[in-house]
């Protein structure tokens, strides 16, 4: 049956899971263990204190925190009351979390306390100390609450303990009764873009858009009852939000929240917790398999993997299945403006297909690759990846001006990257449009050399990007992480690349480093490499 038709809203959902999996674990954090029906009860107090907060429906609510059983409670909790979450990416500074506050004009906001040696709520506050509102911090007029994640708040702000306290004289019929309200086409959530390129936009989606799409991806992936799924992809993101968290509870899995990447840490969970899915990005993947450690964790419970970016090397699929004995590995491709999935593998493609091609496109959805000029070209020919379907956002919240030149008339969303699809509609990304740069007059596209020089046995990570030269134009420039032990040299590699690619597509210089710098969502963050920090 349709998810979208099956539970109405996701307060439907996280109720229909409370009573068809009750007993059964549905978060592991540390030493706390807690039932779905548990997770359903903290789910409506934490409801209720919105409501005796003042939430009321369709106002906006933010987090700002971890992968935590907190996120999880207070984010459901405040979609259950009504509210359109507005998650917050952890590697913001106050100054951007600020903007995104201000521009989704969020009432309330869950934040933790410390993290990574970092105070959120100083750097927030020193990020709106100017201003008129009469809220916690004047620079955010909308903001009327603070609630941190934790047992101890700044004056002004409130613990997670006082605040759930607060909703103890809101009803749990009052609960339902704003529960059963929310209606299946109002905004689930504003999923604000990375920002790796400019300021965020925020992407509506809708809880009707929500359930579909990863009632889609959980049928795809083959996500079961009693899977152990180990979410170390963030959850402001919607690989770690509904990929994770909302799949969980449609199929009565177990979600085991990893706030850091830390791969000494995932694989003590793997064997710990017997975890049977891990999905994530390539590095993460790449990093398990390539650890000293690896053999001495027990990992044979893993039986499924998803990942995606436009580089998947070709023989990471192949190690997954041969060296762990995954059962299944899948790719796929997705943006915030789509709901998060555009593209996926199905169960039962040829390695070749899931190691070069993100899938094809999810049902009822239809993928074309244009020309800059807009006409559809055909299967092997590269240009911009065009998507249309149930997966499309409803705009940019509150910027109709960008939403005109994201969406055509005619329900198009234009990506922003290239691809090609093959005869079979298979979708394979080649690159960011904006990443792209020109050689002598030949279009070079990073994500393809990328993946080339992935390929030599001692690199472990590459980045390139297009670099000004006299002659050229623009040529390559390759950032390389080696392998452990490896003593590549610079020569080397361009002789090697000589030989394996086209004259054009050959970095013309290399430059090794320890790490690439990425984003929390595992994307490489290119403008750092232009800028010349790392």
């Amino acid at each position: 049956m349709r998810g979208d038709l099956e539970w109405g809203s996701i307060p439907g959902l996280v109720r229909a899971a409370a009573e068809r999996y009750g007993d059964r674990e549905a978060v592991v954090e540390g030493r706390t263990r807690i039932s779905y029906a548990e997770l359903g009860r903290r789910v409506e107090r934490a409801a209720a204190a919105c409501m005796a907060n003042g939430v009321n429906s369709g106002d906006r609510v933010a987090v700002w925190a971890p992968n935590t059983l907190d996120w999880i409670v207070s984010a459901l909790g405040a979609v259950s009351a009504g509210a359109v979450l507005v998650p917050l990416n952890t590697r913001f500074k106050g100054a951007e979390a600020s903007y995104v506050l201000q521009r989704s004009r969020a009432k309330l906001l869950f934040v933790t306390g410390t993290f990574l040696g970092t105070s959120y709520v100083a750097s927030l506050r020193r990020a709106a100390v100017e201003g008129k509102g009469d809220g916690p911090l004047p620079g955010l007029p909308h903001l009327e609450q603070v609630v941190v994640l934790s047992d101890d708040a700044p004056e002004d702000f409130r613990t997670w303990k006082d605040f759930v306290a607060s909703g103890d004289g809101v009803s749990a019929q009052d609960v339902r009764e704003r529960a059963d309200g929310v209606d299946a086409a109002a905004p689930s959530d504003i999923i604000y873009t990375s920002g790796t390129t400019g300021r965020p936009k925020g992407a509506v989606i809708t809880h009707a858009q929500t359930l579909r799409c990863y009632g889609v991806w959980s049928e795809l992936a083959g996500l079961r009852e009693g899977d152990r799924y180990l979410i170390v992809n963030p959850f402001f993101h919607t690989f770690g939000y509904k990929a994770g968290i909302i799949a969980c509870l449609m199929r009565g899995a177990t979600m085991i929240p990893q706030p850091v990447f830390n791969v000494d840490t995932v694989l003590a969970n793997v064997a710990a917790e017997r975890i049977s899915v891990l999905p994530g990005p390539p590095t993460l993947h790449q990093s398990l398999l390539d650890h000293p450690a690896r053999d001495q964790h027990d990992l044979s419970a893993l039986r499924l993997v998803v990942t995606g970016a436009a580089v998947v090397p070709l023989q990471l699929v192949e190690r997954l299945r041969t060296e762990l004995h995954i059962a299944t590995v899948l790719t796929a491709y997705g943006l915030s403006e789509a709901s998060g999935i555009v593209t996926m593998c199905r169960q039962g493609d040829a390695a070749r297909v899931i190691a070069s091609t993100s899938g094809r496109a999810i049902p009822d959805t239809e993928v074309r690759v244009v020309s800059p000029g807009g006409e559809k070209l055909s299967p092997g020919h590269p240009g911009e990846v065009l998507v249309r379907g149930h997966n499309v956002m409803q705009g940019y919240f509150e910027d109709p001006a960008e939403t005109k030149k994201a969406v055509t008339p005619d329900g198009w969303l234009r990506t922003g990257d290239v691809g090609v699809l093959d005869e079979a509609g298979n979708l394979r990304i080649t690159d960011r449009i904006k990443d792209m740069f020109i050689v002598g007059g030949f279009n070079a596209y990073p994500a393809e050399i990328e993946q080339l020089i992935g390929v030599h046995p001692q690199v472990a990570d590459v980045a390139v990007i297009g670099v000004p030269d006299p002659r050229l134009g623009e040529v390559g420039k390759a950032y390389v992480v080696r392998r452990p032990g490896a003593v590549l040299t610079s020569d080397d590699l361009i002789a090697w690349s000589r030989r394996e690619m086209a004259n054009y597509k050959v970095p013309r210089e290399i430059e090794f480093v320890t790490e690439l710098p990425r984003n929390a969502s595992g994307k490489v963050l290119k403008r750092e490499l232009r800028g010349g920090k790392r």
